[in-house]
Protein backbone atom coordinates (compact mmCIF):
# COMPACT_ATOMS: atom_id res chain seq x y z
CA UNK A 1 0.00 0.00 0.00
CA UNK A 2 1.40 3.52 -0.82
CA UNK A 3 2.36 5.74 1.64
CA UNK A 4 -0.65 8.25 2.59
CA UNK A 5 -0.16 11.98 4.01
CA UNK A 6 -2.93 11.67 6.45
CA UNK A 7 -1.93 15.06 8.16
CA UNK A 8 -2.81 16.60 4.63
CA UNK A 9 -6.64 17.83 3.96
CA UNK A 10 -7.95 16.24 0.94
CA UNK A 11 -10.36 17.92 -1.38
CA UNK A 12 -12.36 16.66 -4.34
CA UNK A 13 -12.69 19.43 -7.22
CA UNK A 14 -14.34 18.07 -10.57
CA UNK A 15 -11.47 19.84 -12.63
CA UNK A 16 -8.72 19.03 -14.76
CA UNK A 17 -5.09 18.80 -13.14
CA UNK A 18 -2.31 19.42 -14.30
CA UNK A 19 0.93 21.20 -12.67
CA UNK A 20 0.35 24.79 -12.86
CA UNK A 21 -3.21 24.33 -13.05
CA UNK A 22 -5.62 27.09 -11.37
CA UNK A 23 -8.79 25.48 -10.47
CA UNK A 24 -11.78 27.92 -9.17
CA UNK A 25 -13.41 26.63 -6.06
CA UNK A 26 -17.07 26.79 -5.58
CA UNK A 27 -18.12 28.65 -2.69
CA UNK A 28 -18.84 26.08 -0.41
CA UNK A 29 -15.33 24.62 -1.02
CA UNK A 30 -13.41 27.97 -0.08
CA UNK A 31 -16.15 28.66 3.04
CA UNK A 32 -14.70 24.90 4.83
CA UNK A 33 -11.25 25.44 3.92
CA UNK A 34 -11.02 29.90 4.90
CA UNK A 35 -13.85 29.31 7.62
CA UNK A 36 -13.83 26.15 8.82
CA UNK A 37 -10.57 25.07 8.73
CA UNK A 38 -8.63 28.54 8.72
CA UNK A 39 -6.63 28.14 6.11
CA UNK A 40 -5.47 30.70 3.61
CA UNK A 41 -3.40 31.92 1.12
CA UNK A 42 -0.18 29.65 0.89
CA UNK A 43 -1.43 27.12 2.79
CA UNK A 44 -1.63 23.73 0.75
CA UNK A 45 -4.11 20.70 0.45
CA UNK A 46 -4.14 17.64 -1.81
CA UNK A 47 -6.57 17.63 -4.21
CA UNK A 48 -8.39 15.14 -7.15
CA UNK A 49 -10.87 14.35 -9.41
CA UNK A 50 -11.06 10.58 -9.80
CA UNK A 51 -9.39 10.36 -13.24
CA UNK A 52 -5.65 12.31 -12.87
CA UNK A 53 -4.36 11.45 -9.82
CA UNK A 54 -3.81 12.80 -6.83
CA UNK A 55 -2.17 16.65 -6.41
CA UNK A 56 -0.66 18.86 -4.09
CA UNK A 57 -2.46 22.61 -4.38
CA UNK A 58 -1.76 26.02 -3.02
CA UNK A 59 -4.70 27.65 -1.92
CA UNK A 60 -4.73 31.14 -3.88
CA UNK A 61 -7.25 34.24 -2.44
CA UNK A 62 -6.47 37.49 -1.17
CA UNK A 63 -10.01 38.29 0.52
CA UNK A 64 -11.18 34.91 0.79
CA UNK A 65 -10.48 31.45 -0.63
CA UNK A 66 -11.56 31.47 -4.07
CA UNK A 67 -8.99 28.74 -6.12
CA UNK A 68 -6.70 26.50 -6.12
CA UNK A 69 -2.95 26.39 -7.99
CA UNK A 70 -1.79 22.64 -8.74
CA UNK A 71 1.88 21.81 -7.98
CA UNK A 72 2.48 18.57 -8.22
CA UNK A 73 1.58 15.12 -8.25
CA UNK A 74 1.52 13.43 -4.90
CA UNK A 75 -0.23 9.72 -5.75
CA UNK A 76 -0.72 8.41 -9.86
CA UNK A 77 -4.39 7.47 -10.18
CA UNK A 78 -5.29 4.05 -9.70
CA UNK A 79 -7.93 1.81 -10.46
CA UNK A 80 -11.03 0.23 -8.27
CA UNK A 81 -11.57 -3.58 -8.31
CA UNK A 82 -14.57 -4.40 -10.80
CA UNK A 83 -16.37 -5.01 -7.42
CA UNK A 84 -20.60 -3.52 -7.85
CA UNK A 85 -22.41 -3.28 -4.68
CA UNK A 86 -26.29 -4.12 -5.27
CA UNK A 87 -28.91 -3.30 -3.02
CA UNK A 88 -32.40 -2.28 -1.86
CA UNK A 89 -32.04 1.09 -0.93
CA UNK A 90 -33.14 1.96 3.18
CA UNK A 91 -33.31 4.83 4.47
CA UNK A 92 -31.50 8.54 5.02
CA UNK A 93 -29.16 8.14 7.36
CA UNK A 94 -29.07 4.45 7.23
CA UNK A 95 -28.29 5.02 3.45
CA UNK A 96 -26.06 7.29 3.76
CA UNK A 97 -23.76 5.08 6.14
CA UNK A 98 -23.90 2.56 3.79
CA UNK A 99 -22.61 4.23 0.73
CA UNK A 100 -19.47 5.53 2.30
CA UNK A 101 -18.97 1.79 3.78
CA UNK A 102 -19.33 0.46 0.46
CA UNK A 103 -17.08 3.26 -0.94
CA UNK A 104 -14.40 2.53 1.75
CA UNK A 105 -14.65 -1.43 1.12
CA UNK A 106 -13.26 -0.77 -2.18
CA UNK A 107 -16.75 -0.93 -4.66
CA UNK A 108 -16.61 0.86 -7.64
CA UNK A 109 -20.12 0.76 -8.51
CA UNK A 110 -23.27 1.37 -6.13
CA UNK A 111 -26.24 0.10 -8.08
CA UNK A 112 -29.83 0.65 -6.13
CA UNK A 113 -32.18 -2.60 -6.71
CA UNK A 114 -36.37 -1.97 -6.19
CA UNK A 115 -37.41 -5.62 -4.98
CA UNK A 116 -40.86 -6.74 -3.72
CA UNK A 117 -40.10 -5.81 0.26
CA UNK A 118 -37.94 -2.80 -0.20
CA UNK A 119 -38.79 0.07 2.10
CA UNK A 120 -37.80 3.42 -0.04
CA UNK A 121 -38.92 2.89 -3.59
CA UNK A 122 -37.62 7.02 -4.29
CA UNK A 123 -33.03 7.78 -3.72
CA UNK A 124 -32.02 10.20 -3.64
CA UNK A 125 -28.66 9.95 -6.48
CA UNK A 126 -27.08 13.44 -5.51
CA UNK A 127 -27.00 13.08 -1.95
CA UNK A 128 -25.27 9.45 -2.68
CA UNK A 129 -22.70 11.02 -5.06
CA UNK A 130 -22.08 13.09 -2.39
CA UNK A 131 -21.60 10.77 -0.24
CA UNK A 132 -19.18 8.86 -2.51
CA UNK A 133 -17.21 11.83 -2.57
CA UNK A 134 -17.02 12.36 1.55
CA UNK A 135 -15.94 8.75 2.11
CA UNK A 136 -13.32 9.52 -0.75
CA UNK A 137 -11.87 12.47 0.66
CA UNK A 138 -11.87 11.38 4.08
CA UNK A 139 -10.28 7.67 3.44
CA UNK A 140 -7.49 8.68 0.57
CA UNK A 141 -9.30 7.07 -2.20
CA UNK A 142 -8.49 8.25 -5.66
CA UNK A 143 -11.38 6.41 -8.03
CA UNK A 144 -14.94 7.20 -7.02
CA UNK A 145 -17.30 4.56 -7.47
CA UNK A 146 -20.56 5.39 -9.77
CA UNK A 147 -23.82 5.97 -8.50
CA UNK A 148 -26.38 4.19 -11.21
CA UNK A 149 -29.72 4.61 -10.99
CA UNK A 150 -32.72 2.49 -9.24
CA UNK A 151 -33.80 -0.18 -11.11
CA UNK A 152 -35.89 -2.95 -10.20
CA UNK A 153 -34.32 -6.43 -9.26
CA UNK A 154 -35.54 -8.12 -12.85
CA UNK A 155 -34.44 -5.46 -14.98
CA UNK A 156 -31.00 -5.40 -13.01
CA UNK A 157 -31.03 -9.65 -13.67
CA UNK A 158 -31.85 -9.02 -17.27
CA UNK A 159 -28.84 -6.05 -17.96
CA UNK A 160 -25.95 -7.27 -15.82
CA UNK A 161 -23.38 -9.62 -17.53
CA UNK A 162 -23.63 -13.56 -17.78
CA UNK A 163 -20.20 -14.14 -16.81
CA UNK A 164 -19.91 -11.96 -13.67
CA UNK A 165 -20.06 -13.63 -10.30
CA UNK A 166 -23.20 -13.13 -8.21
CA UNK A 167 -22.69 -13.10 -4.41
CA UNK A 168 -26.18 -13.45 -3.08
CA UNK A 169 -26.42 -12.60 0.52
CA UNK A 170 -29.73 -14.80 1.56
CA UNK A 171 -30.49 -15.43 4.92
CA UNK A 172 -33.03 -18.21 4.06
CA UNK A 173 -29.79 -20.47 2.84
CA UNK A 174 -28.39 -23.04 5.25
CA UNK A 175 -25.51 -21.68 7.21
CA UNK A 176 -22.17 -22.97 6.17
CA UNK A 177 -18.83 -21.55 5.68
CA UNK A 178 -19.03 -18.40 3.36
CA UNK A 179 -15.19 -17.91 3.02
CA UNK A 180 -14.24 -21.35 1.89
CA UNK A 181 -17.70 -20.83 -0.59
CA UNK A 182 -15.71 -17.96 -2.53
CA UNK A 183 -12.68 -19.00 -2.70
CA UNK A 184 -13.67 -21.65 -4.64
CA UNK A 185 -14.92 -19.34 -7.47
CA UNK A 186 -12.83 -17.96 -10.41
CA UNK A 187 -11.67 -14.37 -10.06
CA UNK A 188 -11.53 -13.29 -13.93
CA UNK A 189 -14.65 -11.53 -14.18
CA UNK A 190 -16.46 -9.08 -12.05
CA UNK A 191 -18.52 -9.64 -8.80
CA UNK A 192 -21.80 -8.53 -7.76
CA UNK A 193 -22.21 -8.85 -4.02
CA UNK A 194 -25.98 -8.64 -3.47
CA UNK A 195 -28.12 -7.66 -0.19
CA UNK A 196 -32.08 -7.40 0.19
CA UNK A 197 -34.34 -5.61 2.10
CA UNK A 198 -34.74 -6.06 5.55
CA UNK A 199 -38.02 -7.63 4.56
CA UNK A 200 -36.02 -10.56 2.83
CA UNK A 201 -36.63 -12.05 -0.62
CA UNK A 202 -39.70 -12.52 -1.66
CA UNK A 203 -40.09 -16.57 -2.83
CA UNK A 204 -40.08 -15.45 -6.89
CA UNK A 205 -37.08 -13.13 -6.00
CA UNK A 206 -35.31 -15.91 -4.68
CA UNK A 207 -36.20 -18.36 -7.32
CA UNK A 208 -35.01 -16.00 -10.19
CA UNK A 209 -31.70 -15.00 -8.45
CA UNK A 210 -30.88 -18.76 -8.34
CA UNK A 211 -31.33 -19.21 -11.93
CA UNK A 212 -28.74 -16.93 -13.21
CA UNK A 213 -25.84 -18.58 -14.77
CA UNK A 214 -23.02 -17.66 -11.90
CA UNK A 215 -24.81 -17.35 -8.66
CA UNK A 216 -23.27 -17.80 -5.26
CA UNK A 217 -26.02 -18.05 -2.41
CA UNK A 218 -24.31 -17.09 0.94
CA UNK A 219 -25.32 -17.34 4.26
CA UNK A 220 -23.63 -14.28 6.70
CA UNK A 221 -23.94 -16.65 9.70
CA UNK A 222 -26.63 -17.09 12.21
CA UNK A 223 -27.71 -14.35 13.11
CA UNK A 224 -29.86 -11.95 11.20
CA UNK A 225 -27.97 -9.03 10.28
CA UNK A 226 -29.52 -5.57 9.74
CA UNK A 227 -29.63 -4.71 6.05
CA UNK A 228 -26.77 -2.13 6.36
CA UNK A 229 -24.57 -4.36 8.14
CA UNK A 230 -24.83 -7.35 5.88
CA UNK A 231 -23.64 -5.14 3.36
CA UNK A 232 -20.01 -4.51 5.01
CA UNK A 233 -20.32 -8.12 5.84
CA UNK A 234 -20.66 -9.27 2.51
CA UNK A 235 -18.37 -7.06 0.90
CA UNK A 236 -15.68 -7.76 3.61
CA UNK A 237 -15.92 -11.37 2.43
CA UNK A 238 -15.19 -11.05 -0.67
CA UNK A 239 -12.64 -8.57 -0.48
CA UNK A 240 -10.87 -11.07 1.54
CA UNK A 241 -11.70 -13.94 -0.86
CA UNK A 242 -11.44 -12.62 -4.09
CA UNK A 243 -10.70 -8.81 -4.34
CA UNK A 244 -7.73 -6.73 -3.81
CA UNK A 245 -7.20 -7.26 0.00
CA UNK A 246 -5.21 -10.29 -1.46
CA UNK A 247 -3.13 -8.43 -4.18
CA UNK A 248 -4.95 -9.63 -7.09
CA UNK A 249 -8.44 -8.67 -7.28
CA UNK A 250 -11.01 -9.43 -10.29
CA UNK A 251 -9.71 -6.89 -12.42
CA UNK A 252 -6.31 -7.55 -12.46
Amino acid sequence: MPQLDFRSRRLFVDAALAEGQTVALERSQGNYLGNVLRLGAGDSVLVFNGRDGEWRASIEGRKRVDSLTILAQARPQDRLPDLAYVFAPLKHARLDYMVQKAVEMGASTLQPVLTRFTQVSRVNGERMRANVIEAAEQCGILSLAEVAEPVTLDRYLAAREAQRLLVFCDEATEVADPFRALQGERREAGIDVLVGPEGGFAEEERAILLRQERTLRLSLGPRILRADTAGVAALALVQAALGDWIGSGPDR
